[in-house]
């Protein structure tokens, strides 16, 4: 399989890098405690660090020009190839000096991940999955810079991030080497369903509240436009995203971070452990109205293969009835403003989760939140100014940086800022245009900053009526900020050592789950729906689930512990 063949490649890369890093002086069984020397980090010895820097020790994002090259370790998406590609990168070019070079994987990124490490030529910032045992690797490798003294020289991450979910990122060695992305200490993330306005209207605008209404709206879309409208359209589907929604809908407080590969299991809070995916009745009875939906082709009929270029397309057209994902409000909001250019009745809208008849309709969550936020950045010793590149992370996710992400280039729809370190808007602010900036930005947004940019997002908006909010703000206030609970004690530390047992046990049961979720989604009846996920359970256990369960059960009780939960 193709998770398999990349695991292959990886094994190989670590023995080649564990052979070129044998004859340094450091060892590569361990981490490497301090940052490559450069011009920018480099310290007198005996001089002793205070808490406050000399102001010429410390960088001014943009007084000179930084350039570094920068990898996605993700298979669905790259970084722009070009700088003006994107909004933001395209003002750090021409305001800011900095050159970004993008290395490209186009859905290889496994692959090129692990020959690069083979090659000991590695990419100066990586972003992706914090939990990726890729990571773990480069830091026993010693390929990973430290970052907690450059922390204490610029202020921003220090300021923002809670310093217990903080700890949760730090490493065996007790240092931070990640620089988390969104980030927050109060409830954030954007997992919906977004329905089609116009043809929602034309339908009669019928009750949207249960799955059962979910599921004759499908049949009516189905019979009034046929092939021309796809009925239910999960992004992602292939790692549960869009069909994980679903599945939070079946039963009260559930965890939508079950579907993780770095969790596959369920909350059991009467026993305080975690148990088994596969024998859950919540996720066995959501696969069943999964596969429905399948075989009565009022969903997608290739999502699990379908890709998200795709999918915008698909929305950005109208050409969805129901569109639900962990992340669908960007391609929405673009689609609403292209659609309600010519037709205002046309354009889409964010519903409240569908949800199981019977059940308390506020304790149903799309989604979840992590105080540590959903991905990491990490800078390689390959990096010859490494103190620059943290400036330049730490000056996104303050108060000018989070601006010009979300609100474009000051001097447009902002000028300076208040006491409150909040950008003052101009009368020139446009929310459709704003919208289309964070849209457009959506791929180089790696320093988010939720805990800063959301209560400035909701404040310039409520004292507006709903409608004339901006599209995007308009829904996390209302809905999405509501309908996510907080999993941060599942979103780390539950991924065992790279080279362990546990960590392959890990792996093998991925691809079961991965599997199951594809041949469950597409059962031809409930019955088969059951004795695929016997049969996955039956296999997971073979290869040491239950071990897997009992481990990841510890390490969640002590994020718990340390999170004072």
């Amino acid at each position: 399989m193709k998770r398999r063949r990349a695991l292959l490649l990886v094994i190989t890369a670590v023995f080649l890098l564990a052979t070129v890093l044998a004859g340094c002086s450091k060892s590569a069984d361990g981490p490497q405690t301090d940052p490559a020397p450069t011009s920018s980090n480099n310290q007198k010895e005996g001089t002793e660090k205070t808490g406050e820097e000399n102001p010429s020790d410390v960088w001014e994002f943009g007084s000179s020009e930084l350039e570094f090259s920068a990898f996605t370790h993700y298979s669905w998406q790259d970084f722009p190839e070009k700088m003006e590609d994107a909004p933001l990168w395209k003002y750090l070019k021409e305001n800011k000096k900095v050159n970004i070079k993008s290395i490209l994987a186009s859905g290889n990124n496994d692959q090129l991940m692990a020959t690069m490490m083979a090659d000991n030529k590695l990419p100066d910032l990586i972003y992706g999955e914090r939990n990726h045992n890729d990571i773990q690797r480069l830091y026993k490798a010693g390929k990973l810079v430290p970052l907690d003294d450059y922390m204490e020289k610029y202020p921003n991450l220090k300021k923002w991030l809670n310093p217990k979910a903080a700890d949760l990122l730090r490493a065996p060695d007790g240092k931070l080497y990640q620089f988390p992305n969104y980030y927050a200490t109060i409830p954030n993330g954007s997992s919906a369903y977004v329905i089609n306005k116009k043809i929602y209207k034309e339908l009669g605008s019928p009750k949207l509240e249960t799955m059962d209404d979910l599921y004759n709206y499908l049949v009516k879309v189905k019979e009034n436009y046929g092939s021309e409208i796809i009925p239910f359209d999960p992004e992602r589907a292939f790692d549960a995203q869009g069909i994980g929604l679903l599945y939070g809908g079946f039963k009260e407080n559930a965890y939508y971070r079950s579907f993780n590969s770095n969790t596959i299991a369920v909350v059991d809070d009467a026993n305080n452990k975690l148990t088994s995916l596969f024998t859950d009745p919540t996720f066995r009875e959501s696969q069943k109205f999964v596969s429905k939906l399948y075989r009565e082709k009022l969903i997608n009929q290739d999502m699990f293969t379908t890709d998200r270029g795709k999918i915008q397309e698909r929305v950005i057209n109208g050409k969805v009835a129901v569109f639900a994902g962990a992340s669908p409000l960007a391609y929405a909001s673009q689609g609403n403003a292209e659609l309600s250019k010519e037709d205002p009745d046309a354009g889409y809208f964010v519903t409240w989760p569908f949800y199981k008849e019977g059940l308390d309709k506020n304790k149903i969550y799309t989604g979840g939140y992590d105080q540590l936020g959903w991905n990491v950045s990490v800078i390689t010793t390959d990096a010859k100014e490494p103190e620059k590149i943290f400036a330049f992370l730490d000056w996104l996710t303050g108060p000018e940086g989070m601006a010009v992400q979300y609100f474009g280039p000051e001097g447009g729809y902002w000028e300076g800022f208040n006491e409150n370190q909040e950008p003052i808007f101009t009368d020139a602010y446009d929310p459709v245009k704003v919208a289309q900036i964070e849209s457009d930005n959506d791929a180089v947004i790696i320093a988010g900053n939720s805990s800063y940019i959301d209560p400035i997002k909701v404040k310039r908006e409520m004292d507006k009526p709903f409608e004339e909010r901006g599209w995007m703000t308009r829904y996390q206030e209302s809905i999405t900020w509501k309908t996510h609970i907080d999993h941060t004690a599942l979103g780390t530390n539950l991924v065992p050592e790279a080279g362990t047992e546990l960590a392959d046990i890990s792996v093998n049961v991925v691809d079961i789950f991965q599997q199951a979720l594809s041949a469950s989604g597409t059962a031809k009846s409930d019955a088969d729906v059951d004795k695929i996920l016997d049969k996955a359970e039956q296999d997971a256990v073979a290869l040491g689930y239950n071990d897997l369960l009992e481990w990841r059960t510890q390490q969640w009780l002590k994020n718990k512990e340390m999170l004072g939960q």
